[in-house]
């Protein structure tokens, strides 16, 4: 199911970035101007954002929209190819919700065996 050449894998690498699922879920009420996503996402730069809504929109997950005013507005919306993925980024986020503390408490074991042992480990720490 997950082959090199695998559709899967498609949905997999546009979620594995870490701004796409937050970006597209914050636009789930509508569009949104820049600005406006950057203050309800929090902890994103202006260089970041700009780049994560570029990519969502060569893969077709939100548009743009430019506003021929003074001063010039654009703002961001889901297409319907992003708004089916928002029940995907919710069960998601359920799961996350659930299972952090495990997740969590298993970072902290592996850790703890870690600096216990008085081989180095036999792989390093993920990212």
């Amino acid at each position: 199911m997950f082959l090199a050449d695998c559709q899967a894998r498609l949905a997999f690498d546009l979620l594995a970035n870490t701004w796409n699922a937050v970006v597209v879920w914050s636009l789930r009420h509508g569009p949104r101007r820049p600005g406006e996503l950057r203050g309800q996402i929090g902890g994103i730069s202006h260089k970041v954002l700009t780049e994560t809504l570029r990519r969502l929109e060569f893969n077709g997950l939100v548009e743009r929209h430019a506003y021929a005013e003074a001063p010039p507005r654009v703002e961001y919306a889901l297409t319907g190819l992003g708004r089916s993925l928002l029940a995907p980024i919710e069960t998601f986020g359920a799961w996350a919700f659930e299972h952090a503390d495990e997740v969590l408490a298993a970072q902290d074991r592996w850790e703890e065996e870690t600096i216990a042992s008085p081989t180095p480990p036999r792989a390093e720490r993920p990212s």
